[in-house]
């Protein structure tokens, strides 16, 4: 990831509907939200929602996938995961104890085999 997709996706997430709809996204992982259930969880008009998702999605932090007559988005937690990589990348300056209070808050509440078998 370099520097011109970090600040897009920054932008896109800096602002309250949109960072709102991205967290509910990463809430409903793996299985995704339709469009139209979005706009409802928000509370926020369709066509407003629709505006939002293109951002987001331009910005590479959700994808969207066509089942029938909705489209069901999910979070890109992998370009996620890229951003924060990059923003705190040499955050140390080579004393990794002064990152491993970060690393500990970003590990998951919970572990893959968790995940899969609860």
């Amino acid at each position: 990831m370099d520097i011109i997709e970090v600040i897009a996706a920054l932008a896109a997430l800096a602002q309250s509907t949109r960072l709102e709809t991205f967290r509910a996204l990463v809430k409903h992982e793996p299985e995704g939200v339709a469009a139209g259930d979005l706009a409802r969880l928000i509370d926020v008009p369709h066509n407003t929602m629709s505006t939002h998702l293109a951002i987001l999605s331009r910005a590479g932090l959700i994808v969207g996938e066509r089942h029938s007559r909705s489209i069901i988005y999910r979070a890109n937690l992998n370009r996620f995961r890229q951003m924060t990589l990059f923003l705190v990348k040499d955050c140390c300056g080579g004393r990794p104890e002064l990152c491993a209070p970060l690393v500990a808050d970003l590990t998951p509440c919970c572990s893959p085999a968790e995940v899969a078998h609860g």
